[in-house]
């Protein structure tokens, strides 16, 4: 699953995008498209119930969920006339399944802002306005085929039309399409038709690391942005950056020092993760402890076929138990002569907390 930075030039995007990735491959320049081919990293999803979970059943190997980051070029306003640029930054983005939009609000004299101002909200309307630009375009073309089909009086058509219809004044006035109000199983024709704007959304305010512990309602009421549907997260770029050689221990002492009470690049990492619609459910034993992704609401031979196919296949049911309570037990075995451990079949919904061993036939 990929999450795209995307925003204006010069937010430290691409500093940001280091900082997750624990790396210095993104170019760092304070001047506009600076980054022009994608930069991509798989980044660590950290969880500190997985360290836990691996002193219990005494493992030295972790192995955490993963996202895909990938960096690529900071827009500016009528980057659509650009042609050149406009063509390889869709080709680049119709791929992604979560934007990450990066929002300046911070004041360096030595950065220059692309638009001579801090002003996260007209910053945020730029980058938008060219992404629903590119929505209309597409939405014409398919209005126009979808429409000679659903003369035909084939049904589906003529849903989708509705929908199109619908979705096209919410595009004009300058909103995403993921905000457009129908009803859930409508939305499975927006998504078939691959409109930039209806990807969820994650904005990534940039702060002074003395802002961090800005309320979420503050950082909405900032850059305007009160729909509670789109994930607001704080995150200093430089401050991560400034860590980037820093041991975990020197990390934890360092964000003391500065009275956080969280990672901030670990919360955005979660919170994109989350944006995507996947959870994890664990795995634990002497050789591992393991988060495995799996989507939102699996069931159980589902989160099975995640390790390995025939799991689904010969799946028989799964012996789970909450995480707190292995903890409690220090290990499978107490746990079940407690009665924590629970026996689950086919119908069995993975919940976030979940420390499973699946049982398979033959």
């Amino acid at each position: 699953m990929k999450v795209w930075i995307v925003w204006l030039p010069n937010v430290w995007k691409s500093t940001l995008f280091n900082a997750l990735t624990k790396s210095y491959w993104a170019e760092v320049g304070n001047f506009p498209f600076c980054t022009i081919d994608p930069n991509v990293g798989i980044v660590n999803v950290n969880d500190e119930r997985l360290e836990k979970i691996s002193k219990v059943v005494n493992t030295q190997k972790i192995i955490p969920a993963t996202v895909e980051f990938v960096d690529i070029a900071g827009l500016v306003a009528w980057a659509s006339k650009w042609e050149w640029l406009w063509n390889k930054f869709l080709a680049n983005i119709r791929e992604t399944d979560a934007i990450l939009q990066v929002v300046r609000w911070f004041e360096d004299e030595n950065v220059h802002h692309v638009n001579g101002e801090i002003n996260p909200k007209k910053d945020i309307e730029i980058i938008n306005s060219e992404l629903i630009i590119a929505d209309l375009e597409t939405l014409e073309r398919k209005m126009w085929d979808n429409g000679r089909k659903a003369k035909s009086w084939d049904k589906e058509c003529i849903k989708k039309q509705e929908i199109y219809e619908k979705l096209k004044p919410h595009l004009e006035a300058g909103n995403l399409a993921i905000t457009l109000d129908i009803p859930a199983e409508d939305r499975i024709f927006l998504k078939d038709s691959h409109f930039l704007t209806n990807k969820p959304f994650i904005y990534a305010v940039n702060l002074l690391e003395t802002d961090l512990m800005m309320s979420e309602n503050d950082l909405r009421n900032l850059i305007w942005i009160t729909d509670k549907n789109i994930k607001v997260v704080p995150i200093s770029a430089k401050l991560e950056y400034d860590m980037l050689e820093l041991t975990e221990e020197e990390r934890k002492e360092f964000l003391v020092d500065l009275w956080l009470t969280f990672n901030p690049v670990d919360v955005l990492i979660k919170t994109c993760f989350d944006a995507l619609g996947l959870q994890y459910y664990f795995t634990a034993w002497e050789i591992e402890a393991r988060a495995w992704t799996i989507r939102k609401w699996a069931l159980a031979p589902e989160a099975a076929w995640e390790i390995h196919t025939d799991f689904q296949k010969k799946f028989i049911k799964a012996e789970v138990v909450n995480w707190k309570d292995l903890l409690d037990s220090w290990s499978f075995t107490e746990a079940r002569s407690k009665w924590k451990v629970k026996m689950e079949w086919k119908d069995y919904v993975m919940q976030d907390w979940d420390v499973v061993l699946f049982k398979i036939g033959g």
